[in-house]
C-alpha cells in the first residue's frame, strides 16, 4: 500500500508571494511567456500584475529570456513559482534512479528538441507514454507530444537544470524543503480549469465568444473567493489577451497557491512515481 504524507503541517515558512508562469520554448519566448504576480491575503490570492516576459524581464530572444528568467527566480525569497511545463518524463523513457539525476543529465542526454522527441518516442516503443500524474491530473498531452516537446525541453534544460544544479530552488515534491529558497511547482492551467469545471469554455481566440469566455473564467474563479483581482485595468488586460496566455498565467498562480494552502494538492506519496516523474499541482 502506498503511504501518503500531508506535508502542509511541516512546511516551515509558507511563501507570501506567488508567480504563475505561462511558459514557452519558442524562439521569441519573451513574446509568449507571461508572468502573473500575486500576494496571499488571508485565505485568498490577490493578483497584482500580469505581464509578458519581454516587458517584465526585458528580453525577447529565447536564450536570453530564459537566462534572465532563471536569475529572476533565483533572487526571490518567500516566494513560490508555478510553471506550466513538464518537470519530468514517464519512467518508461528514462533510466535513472532519481529525479535530480534525470534533470542534471538532461542536457547531455538530449542535444536538441528534435532529438529529445525522437529518442523518447523510440524508447517508448513508438508511442506517447504519459506519466502517472498526467493521467491523474488529466493533462492534455504527453511531455514529448509534438505540441509540447519544445516547451518541455527548454523548460527542463534551460530553467530547471541550472537552478537545481546550483541549489537555488526547492522543487516540489521531488526535493527536500530548503527554507529561504523559492519554491517551484509544476502546474497545468487546463487541468486546474477542469478541476473547477471551467474547462469547457473555449477561451483562446480573438473572437467575441472567446473573449467573453475569458471573462467568464475569471468570474468563475473569483466566485470561489480564493482569487482577487481588484484592478479593473488588470482584469481587462487579462481578458483582452486573445491568446489566453495572460489568463493561463493567472490560473497558474492560482494553482500554485492551492498547492501549499490546501491539503489535497499538497499530498506527496513516498513510494510512488511522483518523486521520479514529477507531479502536477492543480
Amino acid at each position: 500500500m502506498l503511504k501518503v504524507k500531508d506535508l502542509k503541517p511541516d512546511l516551515p515558512c509558507l511563501p507570501s508571494k506567488v508567480y504563475g508562469i505561462d511558459f514557452s520554448g519558442a524562439k521569441k519566448a519573451g513574446n509568449k511567456i507571461w508572468l502573473a504576480s500575486a500576494i496571499i491575503v488571508g485565505n485568498a490570492l490577490r493578483i497584482e500584475d500580469c505581464r509578458q516576459a519581454k516587458e517584465l524581464l526585458g528580453a525577447t530572444e529565447r536564450d536570453r529570456c530564459l537566462r534572465v528568467l532563471r536569475d529572476f527566480i533565483s533572487t526571490q525569497t518567500a516566494c513560490a513559482f508555478g510553471l506550466d511545463f513538464p518537470f519530468g518524463l514517464p519512467k518508461e523513457v528514462i533510466n535513472v534512479n532519481s529525479w535530480e539525476e534525470f534533470v542534471l543529465s538532461f542536457g547531455d542526454r538530449y542535444s536538441d528538441p528534435e532529438q529529445f522527441r525522437k529518442k523518447c518516442w523510440v524508447t517508448a516503443g513508438n508511442c506517447e507514454k504519459r506519466r502517472d500524474t498526467d493521467r491523474n491530473s488529466q493533462t492534455p498531452f504527453s511531455p514529448y507530444n509534438r505540441r509540447l516537446y519544445r516547451q518541455t525541453y527548454h523548460g527542463i534544460r534551460d530553467v530547471l537544470a541550472p537552478l537545481v544544479r546550483d541549489q537555488l530552488v526547492y522543487v516540489m515534491p521531488m526535493q527536500s524543503i530548503s527554507p529561504g529558497k523559492p519554491w517551484l511547482v509544476e502546474v497545468c492551467p487546463a487541468s486546474t480549469l477542469k478541476s473547477t469545471n471551467l474547462y469547457l469554455l473555449p477561451y483562446k481566440g480573438a473572437d467575441k465568444e472567446s473573449r467573453l469566455n475569458r471573462a467568464r473564467i475569471i468570474e468563475g474563479v473569483e466566485e470561489m473567493r480564493l482569487i482577487l483581482i481588484d484592478s479593473s485595468a488588470l482584469r481587462l488586460k487579462i481578458i483582452d489577451d486573445r491568446n489566453g496566455d495572460a489568463l493561463d498565467s493567472a490560473i497558474a498562480a492560482f494553482a500554485t497557491f492551492r498547492s501549499f494552502r490546501n491539503p489535497r494538492p499538497s499530498l506527496v506519496t513516498e513510494t510512488d512515481s511522483y518523486r521520479l516523474e514529477g507531479y502536477v499541482y492543480v
